[in-house]
Parts: structure tokens; sequence; C-alpha cells
């Protein structure tokens, strides 16, 4: 018995005590004074009179089981219980409760809670989430606690929100986890059948047929022939009615459905409307019937001995033996095949030809390898050709044909594609530059010099005499650029004149320029380059065609070839002057070889000087390059050459100053860089790398502009001989290769 609480009957309770701290019990919420620590402890943390604190741990003693937290020991872990509750329907004669039958998800890792109602087919009532997934608590009084595992089992009522669940059964893995716990598990329940629910029951078990239907599954074809469509091009003989003609088709069988679609082909200006389909897609019957059939007559299955109303609670018969059934053939794939005549609701249509796609199709699956194509395009009238009238003189030929065109003239177009590829761009000039001489007998004519101009970029023509003294001739412009007619052609003609065109234009060619005869005798080095660059337009330049052309001039008598170019070189150095050469190639191939042509011979076979190479103006090339690239890691590339520079002798290999000048990208072409390295290499393949470095350094040591041009487009050029003339030619390469290795 305890001591009665009276002065002098009891101890002192606070006798080895060490913490008398008080917990914080009141406090504000929303600027109202109120209590806030109902869980917390008394002083010094004991517990007041009457105060249930809740657990902290689990229904297992500390030190039981896995030492896990819940939500990694029970992850995804959950127990399905299957229920059902009563809900009161007001207002209805044939039910006065119906039963909803719902899954109970209870969550081992947080203890929460997830109520769901199967859906039902027409159910009319909201289904799904009933009560979405959280902690739910107990009935009052015992409110301030919530559900645990413990509180389930099954045929055991559960009450969420004052809404009433009856467990009636569990999964297997419920039933296995209540046992572990020690949970004895009570007899599975049934749900309760309700009025509601069993006359929908009998709806269902009515609307289902005494017998199936007969199912043709065509799935599996659509799957496999989707998209997949072949095409005939067909032929129907209308001639037979009156003002009927024969019409082209294109047939289309689609292989997902065995369907047919025919599309009409109409030519222009044919007076023929515009239909989208000639015949639209569905299943073609090879025989025509006596009537066409509504949609829905032709059913698969007949209802026959109907006795009673339709519906709900009538009585059926299915005509299982089909006697009322309609049979009908239909074309598929194996009745069309290239000159079959297919009916299509009374027209003959004959398939004269199919396309890549039809012709593998058949080979694979048939293995038909004839498709000879039948011959169905109608004999295309002779198209009239529309002849401009003639010209009339007044303006240019373009301009009185754009008269002709159009009730509004428009002036003509010029080909500004052309024009923009062509024009002048920078270095290169797109105009092609001949010394031209008069054709004539006068001697002081004989002596003019002409330098005939063609600008790729419009194709026209001008000619000018530079101004030579004591000629008594006065130089200047001798034509004015434009485009010149061929001549031998009549003015007045319905057909646009021919104009000379670029490829008429070559060394040892005769023009006619508006009555004067000219002889091209002589081009710059920029027309040489530009025909050798292009020779599928400018065949005289192209090496290729002028080999082959003297080796079937030389086939019978190479051996005098051969003499007559060792006789015209007394001092045997296998080479001679382009003079000499000039006349020997004249004496061999006469008339066959043009001088544009041994020019071209002479050009190829040059013999070329060996030109010492200016380091001064590499190194400018080089700067200029580095500097339209802002290239200025000058100082990290002399620190990798003195890094690999063990000896510190200011030298490297070849190769290792190419690699690690590669290592920095350094903006320069491979053919430069070599040259830049031979340049700067000394004994034994090494590179001065501080020379290098100090040269490409164009911050520090710039050097002058590098002012040269590979090919300078020289304004005021008269025809002298540029300093690309060839002057020497070595035969014996040129020997070599027409006739072989010499002896």
């Amino acid at each position: 018995m305890a001591l009665p609480l009276l002065p002098g009957n009891s101890f002192n309770r606070n006798l080895g005590k060490e913490r008398f701290h008080k917990s914080q019990h009141f406090g504000y919420s929303n600027d109202v004074s109120m209590l806030m620590g109902e869980d917390k402890p008394g002083i010094g943390g004991e517990h007041l009179r009457g105060q249930k604190l809740k657990p902290k741990f689990s229904v297992f003693p500390r030190g039981v089981g896995s030492d896990a937290p819940s939500w990694v020991a029970f992850d995804k872990q959950v127990l399905s219980f299957e229920a059902y509750f009563e809900e009161e329907v007001h207002q209805r004669r044939e039910e006065v409760y119906r039963v909803r039958q719902c899954k109970i998800y209870f969550y081992l890792e947080d203890d929460t809670i997830q109520v769901v109602e199967p859906q039902m087919k027409n159910s009319g009532i909201p289904q799904g989430t009933i009560i979405r997934r959280h902690r739910i608590p107990l009935p009052p009084p015992n409110d301030d606690q919530f559900y645990t595992v413990d509180h389930f089992n099954i045929n055991k009522d559960i009450v969420f929100y004052s809404k009433t669940f009856k467990i009636v059964n569990c999964d297997e893995f419920t039933r296995n986890f209540l046992r572990k716990l020690g949970v004895r598990i009570n007899p599975s329940g049934s749900v309760p059948a309700d009025a509601y629910s069993t006359i929908r029951k009998q709806i269902a078990d009515n609307m289902k047929p005494l017998r199936p239907y007969e199912r043709t599954d065509t799935l599996k074809q659509f799957l496999d022939y989707d998209r997949q469509v072949l095409r005939f091009y067909c032929i129907w003989d209308d001639t037979t009615t009156a003002f009927g003609d024969a019409r082209e088709l294109i047939l289309h069988y689609y292989l997902a459905d065995d369907t047919v679609e025919i599309i009409e082909v109409i030519p222009p200006n044919s007076g023929r409307d515009t239909v989208p389909v000639f015949l639209h897609r569905g299943k073609l019957p090879k025989q025509d019937s006596a009537r066409m059939y509504k949609p829905g007559e032709i059913t698969s299955r007949t209802v026959l001995n109907v006795f009673g109303p339709m519906g709900h609670g009538g009585r059926y018969i299915l005509d299982n033996l089909k006697t009322g059934s309609v049979h009908q053939e239909f074309y598929n794939d194996s009745d069309l095949t290239i000159g079959t005549a297919i009916n299509a609701w009374g027209r003959k249509i004959i398939l004269c030809d199919c396309d890549e796609f039809t012709k593998n199709y058949y080979k694979t699956k048939y293995g038909i390898e004839d498709f000879s194509p039948v011959q169905y395009k109608v004999s295309q009238h002779l198209k009239i050709e529309k002849l401009a009238p003639p010209y009339n003189g007044f303006g240019s030929e373009e301009d009185s044909l754009c008269s002709c065109l159009g009730l509004l003239p428009k002036p003509p177009q010029r080909d500004f594609k052309k024009f923009m590829e062509k024009d002048r761009n920078g270095l290169d000039s797109n105009v092609l530059r001949f010394v031209a001489k008069l054709i004539t007998d006068n001697p002081i004519e004989k002596e003019r010099t002409f330098i005939v101009s063609y600008f790729l970029s419009d194709d026209t023509i001008s000619v000018f005499e530079p101004l030579q003294r004591n000629s008594g001739i006065m130089g200047g412009k001798f034509l004015e650029r434009c485009r010149i007619k061929k001549p031998g052609q009549e003015l007045f003609k319905c057909e646009m004149s021919e104009y000379f065109k670029a490829e008429d234009l070559f060394v040892g060619s005769r023009v006619n320029f508006n009555g004067h005869k000219f002889i091209l005798v002589d081009a710059d080095e920029y027309v040489f380059r530009y025909m050798e660059k292009n020779v599928q337009e400018f065949p005289m330049a192209d090496i290729a065609s002028i080999m082959s052309k003297l080796r079937s001039i030389g086939e019978s008598n190479s051996r005098e070839i051969k003499q007559q170019f060792v006789a015209n070189d007394p001092r045997n150095r296998n080479e001679m002057t382009y003079e000499t050469f000039r006349n020997v190639m004249v004496e061999i191939g006469g008339r066959k070889l043009t001088e544009h042509e041994i020019m071209t011979v002479g050009r190829h076979y040059s013999a070329q000087e060996n030109l010492e190479v200016d380091l001064g103006l590499l190194m400018a090339v080089a700067q200029e390059h580095l500097k339209k690239k802002a290239f200025e890691n000058f100082s990290k590339l002399n620190d990798a050459f003195v890094y690999n520079d063990r000896e510190r002798k200011g030298l490297l290999p070849i190769q290792e100053t190419r690699t690690i000048v590669k290592a920095f990208k350094v903006p320069l072409a491979d053919d430069l860089l070599r040259v830049i390295l031979e340049q700067h290499e000394e004994n034994d393949n090494q590179i001065n790398y501080v020379k290098l470095v100090s040269g490409l350094n164009w911050r520090e040591n710039q050097n002058p502009a590098w002012q040269s041009t590979p090919i300078k487009f020289d304004a005021d050029w008269s025809g002298q001989t540029t300093s690309n003339a060839v002057k020497t030619v070595n035969y014996l390469l040129l020997l070599e290769d027409l006739f072989g290795v010499q002896e």
C-alpha cells in the first residue's frame, strides 16, 4: 500500500535527481495562446499524471528483428486485403442497399493505408481511389492513434472515417506475413449478393449469344502487309460507246485487307472532269450481281424463327447452316497478272504493266519471272511546234522574242546564276584574253596587233588595239563589248542566232567579228591555266586527248619521229627550244594539230628551272596566314620547343618539330609548313626552332607585306610574253609517254 500523502508520511522524490528542466507546453499559433506540447513530458522528463505517450518503437522489442529502418526493410512490401462496404440506396424500388467491393492496401514501410475500388463497366458510379494513401487514425475515442498491422485480419470490421469495411480475404503474401507475426488468420469470408449486382449479371448473361460467332482473324495480315500496295497500269477501252476513247487507269491492290482502288489518269486538255478516284477502295467482286446491296444487307450470320419482341426477353435462333447467306468471290492478288482482263462492275480493264515493287512481290511469292508489258499507250499526236515570228530588226532578238510571249512585254532576263559564278572575284578575273592579227593581204594591216577579251560572265567580246609608235594608226577601242554573232546566218529568221562561245576561241583559231577576220596567235597565262583546269569545255587544252591523237598519228612512223627529234638536238641534251619543238610538231602532225594543242604539249613537257626559294617570301606568306587566323600563341610554342630540347642546343629533329607545330594547331598548309621546315634545316636533319619561332612571330618580327600574286591580272597587257612562257621542252619525256621507255 502507498503511504498517505500527508506531511511526514512521504519521502522526498527529488533525492538523487539531476535533471529538473521544464518542457515548453504553451505557445502561440496564429497569434493565439494555446497548449502546444501535449506529448511533452513534465519536470526532468517524467511523465505527467494521466499522460499517454505514443510508442517510439514498433511492436517488436528493441534488438529483435532487423536493425534497418522500416523504409528500407519493408520497401515495396504491401499487404493487400479484399473488402466491401454497404451503401444505402434511397428512392429505388429494386434495391435498398448496394454492396461495393474494394481493396485495402497497407504499406509496411510507413503504415499508410489506401482504399481502391475496382472499376466496373457501365456502373455509373465514380470509382477508383476511395481513400488516398496516408496514415488513418483509429475511431474515437482513440483518434490520437493510428492503424497498424495488428488491426487487420480476415472477417474483421475496419472503420475508416465512419465507414465500415468488412475484410473477407487477402492474398498469399499477406497470409504468410501475418503468420510470421504470430497472427492467427480467420477463415475467408464471402461478399454478399445485392439486388443491383444480380440484375446486372442477368442482363450481361442475356446479352451473350447462345453460340459463338465465327471469328476471322485479320490482324496478322494487317501487321504483315500494312502500307504495302501493288500497283498496276491498266487500260479501259471505251471506244465502243459514243464519244468514248481509251482511258488510262492505275489499279491499287492493298495487301493489308485485299481491297482494290482504281484511279484514272486524266491527260491535260482532255475535256474530262478531274475526279478523285475512278473506283473507291473496297473489295472487288468477280461477277456482277443483279443489284447493288445496301450497307448491312449482307451479314455473316442470320437470325431465324423469331418468337417475341426483339431486345430484352426475346427469343431467337441463329442460322448455323448459313442458308440465307450470299456467296461472293472477290479478286485477290493471285488473280492479278499482266495481260489479265478483270471485270470492274461491268467494265473490262486490262492490266498492262506494274511497278518494281509489284514485280518483286510476284517473283518472291509466286515465282513469276516474265513481266513483259502490254503496249497500251495511245499514239501521241504530232506536236505542232510553235514558231516565233521572224526577227523584225528592232532591238535585239531576245527583246523582240519577249514581245511575242505575252500581252505585256517584259525585258529579257539575263543568266544571273552564271553572272555570279563567272564574274570577277579577287584575282580570278574570268576574262580570256588573246592576241589577234588581221587576216589580210595589206602589209600595213598585217602589222596591227589586237587584244581580244572574252568575258565569261555574259559571253561578250571586246577588241582593243594597243597603241604602236610610228605606225600611223590610232590605237584604242576597236570593237565595243557585246555579243558577236557567228557569220553566215540569216538576219531575219525565226530561230535565235548563234553567238561566239568560249570554246570557239583558242590559239590558232580564225574568227570573223562583224566582217573583220582575225587569227588568234597567243594568249595570256590565265587563259592557258583556265583551259587546262576546265578540259571538259576546252578539248584543245586536254593533254590526254592530245596524246591519244599523237599516238594515232605516230603508230606507223614512230622511228622517223624519234629520228626527227634527235636530228634537231645536235648537243644531245634531250631538250630543245620551243620554236624548234613547234616546227617539229608541225612537220609531224601537219594540219591535224592546232597551234593551241602544240602549246599545251609544250607547256606539259616544259623544262622547269630549279628556282631558289625565297625564305623571306615564305615567312611573309606564313605570317599573313597566321594573322588572318589570329594565331598569337608563340610564347607557349617556344616553351614547348625548349622543354623538348634536353641538351639546350636550340635544335630539334624535323619530325619532332613537326609534331609540336601540329599539336599547337598552327594554321599553315602542309606543303607550306614542309618547305619552311626544309629552309630552317641545319646539320643532321635538325631544325633551328629559335629562328623558326622568331620568323613566324608576326607580332614582334613582322615581315613586309607580300606583294606578288601567282597570276597577276594586268589590265594594260598588250600581248607581251609573260615570265611563265615556255622556253625549252624536254622531248625525251614526250617520246617515252608516246612510244615507251627509250633504249
